[in-house]
């Protein structure tokens, strides 16, 4: 669940969007591929349709399941929904470094996954 500390914004379109302490939407709902842009750029990272790929599986994760998976469930999501290659730590790595279900999950607009320290 998301917290409802607001900790800063970020300006995206016109609109102040308010993040917690870890850099997560406070409400859910202000997600849109801008914001996506937006935290990533934040990261260093430059989204490409690689990564708007595990961002689709992110989102329909949290749709079906009503949370964000940690790693091991995000790698098996990934390999399930696009194939073997893609569904390995190392290439969730690459797009997302440091904890790819963490980081995943804040550029998706989804809450920090359970058992992510």
């Amino acid at each position: 669940m998301a917290t409802t500390e607001i900790a800063r914004f970020v300006e995206i379109e016109g609109d102040r969007i308010g993040l917690d302490p870890e850099g997560y939407l406070v409400d859910l709902g202000d997600w849109s591929p801008a914001v996506a842009v937006a935290l990533a750029a934040e990261e260093g990272l430059s989204l490409t349709d690689e990564h708007w790929e595990v961002i689709d599986v992110l989102r329909t994760f949290y749709d079906r399941f009503e949370m964000a998976p940690a790693m091991r469930p995000l790698v098996k999501a990934v390999g399930q929904a696009l194939g073997p290659e893609k569904g390995r730590s190392i290439h969730l790595m690459r797009l997302f470094p440091g904890s790819p279900a963490k980081v995943g999950a804040r550029l998706a607009g989804l809450p920090k996954p359970t058992n992510c320290l």
